[in-house]
Order: structure tokens, then C-alpha cells, then sequence
């Protein structure tokens, strides 16, 4: 009897280590996203202060914006049928808003985020699965690519190209093949997915996002896809749709690396603003 006693005893002592050792390694591999009993993530909020204010073209639907060597890239979108104007790549002097050159894609193209590296000037369009490379100098197209799933916004880290298609993933992406190489997916503080990600720019180290139809810039840590800030535009947002009533959604970030500068715009905004990121005052 006190065989079998010792037998079901060291059963159950193995059985509790294994569930113990199981328990660790599922914490160890989990991921940012809040669990049912956890606690929500906190994200800091900041705001902003406006440091200077420049023009900015009221027809321009603002997909993408870049801030390279000295001046303004931007894509626009439009379908000529639909929205009466084409879609566009764009350079634009910074200090007065002119547009010094200017590409139009064809009518059945609708352009989304860009991006410049090596370089080549990248663009995807919404829903046409297809990305366009120019040559920065003259905006000659280079080469085309395909990819599955829309297209919206476009940045990169120096190494890949990064993606948002609308939803909470961000696709990591080789320049010269176009091919995924690997994803991170955004949540929340709730846990729930951070959808519609839109406009990209990589700023000291992590990706600023636009989310369609909000007046606010996320945050996100390329590495976990977790969200490190909330940037509220609420008021210059609501500021911009009294005085142009044809103003659309707060979309378009550029950053000037040697300047520390940070540049955003929207959707028919007529101005463009360099701003200060601060704390949110509660």
C-alpha cells in the first residue's frame, strides 16, 4: 500500500511541475495585447504647439507626405471620373505651398501613402494592388510591383518598407522584391484591434500613424506593435473644418530628420503646420 501511495505521489508532484513549467512558457511568449483579466494598458496622450504655418493646397487629398532634402513629396488620391481630379505625385516648396513638379497617375489608379528610399519614390494605390517606383529626380516610373490586400499607408525604418492596408497590421516589406518579410499587429489599450491604420511616417525609432476618420496620431513600437502615444489634433482639426468647410480628415506626416522638425496636414487642408509634440494637461 505504501508503494502505490508513493507511486500516486510523485504522479502528482511531476504533474504539477509540468503544468507550472507550461504556465511559463505561455507568459513568457505573450504579446502586447491585454488579456480578458489583466489590467488595460496605459498610453501616455500629448498635444501639440504649433511652430510654424505654411500653405498647403485646398485640392489636394492628401494620401501620403514626405519631407526629403529641403522639400515637400506628397501623393495624392482621385478617381478624375468620381472625384473630378486624378490622383498625383507631387514635389512642393515647403515655405510657399507651390507645386514645382507634378506626376498624374491614370485615371482608373488611386493613389495612397509614399515613401522615398534609395532614392526611388514609392507609391501605392488603394485598391489597384499595385505600387509604383520613380526615379526622384524626374518622377520617370521604374518599376511596378504587386501585392494583395489595399494599399494605404507607407513608410520606412532603412531597411524595410512599411505598410498599412486599413486594418491593424503593419506589413514589413523588402524594397527590392516587394515581398512581406514579416508583420506586427496593433491593439488597443482595450485589447481590441487598432483598425484602420492609415498614413505612416518613421520618427526617432517608431512608426506615427494616422487612423482614418480620428483627429489623432498614434505611436507604435515597430518591434511589439504596441502603442506608446496618443497624440491629440482635435482642436486644430476642428479649427481647420470651420474655417474650410471642404476640409477632409487630419492625414499626412512628414519628419525632418536633420531639423527635428514634424510636419502635419490633412485631406483639403489648406494649410500645413510644423508642430511641437507635449504632454496632454489633463
Amino acid at each position: 500500500m505504501r508503494f502505490y501511495l508513493f507511486i500516486f505521489i510523485a504522479s502528482l508532484t511531476l504533474a504539477c511541475n509540468n503544468a507550472a513549467e507550461n504556465a511559463n512558457s505561455v507568459s513568457s511568449n505573450s504579446t502586447n495585447k491585454p488579456t480578458a483579466n489583466s489590467e488595460p494598458m496605459i498610453v501616455p496622450e500629448y498635444s501639440y504647439e504649433i511652430v510654424n504655418t505654411y500653405n498647403h493646397d485646398p485640392q489636394a487629398f492628401t494620401q501620403g507626405l514626405i519631407y526629403y532634402k529641403g522639400s515637400l513629396y506628397e501623393g495624392t488620391g482621385g478617381y478624375r471620373k468620381l472625384d473630378r481630379f486624378s490622383s498625383s505625385l507631387r514635389k512642393v516648396d515647403l515655405k510657399t505651398g507651390k507645386v514645382e513638379r507634378k506626376f498624374d497617375l491614370a485615371d482608373d489608379y488611386f493613389g495612397e501613402g509614399i515613401t522615398i528610399f534609395d532614392d526611388k519614390i514609392y507609391q501605392l494605390t488603394w485598391k489597384e494592388q499595385t505600387a509604383f517606383v520613380y526615379d526622384i529626380n524626374d518622377f520617370r516610373l521604374l518599376r511596378e510591383f504587386r501585392y494583395s490586400g489595399e494599399g494605404w499607408g507607407l513608410t520606412h525604418d532603412g531597411t524595410n518598407l512599411i505598410m498599412s492596408d486599413g486594418t491593424h497590421v503593419l506589413r514589413f516589406i523588402d524594397p527590392e522584391t516587394f515581398q512581406t518579410v514579416r508583420t506586427i499587429s496593433v491593439f488597443k489599450e482595450n485589447g481590441k484591434p487598432q483598425m484602420e491604420l492609415n498614413e505612416l511616417e518613421y520618427i526617432k525609432g517608431e512608426i506615427w500613424a494616422n487612423i482614418w476618420q480620428k483627429d489623432e496620431i498614434i505611436r507604435i513600437d515597430p518591434q511589439t506593435g504596441k502603442i506608446t502615444g496618443r497624440i491629440d489634433f482635435g482642436k486644430l482639426a476642428d479649427e481647420m473644418y470651420e474655417k474650410v468647410p471642404q476640409s477632409d480628415v487630419l492625414n499626412g506626416i512628414a519628419y525632418d530628420a536633420e531639423g527635428d522638425r514634424i510636419f502635419i496636414t490633412g485631406k483639403k487642408w489648406n494649410k500645413l503646420y510644423e508642430v511641437r509634440i507635449v504632454p496632454k494637461v489633463q
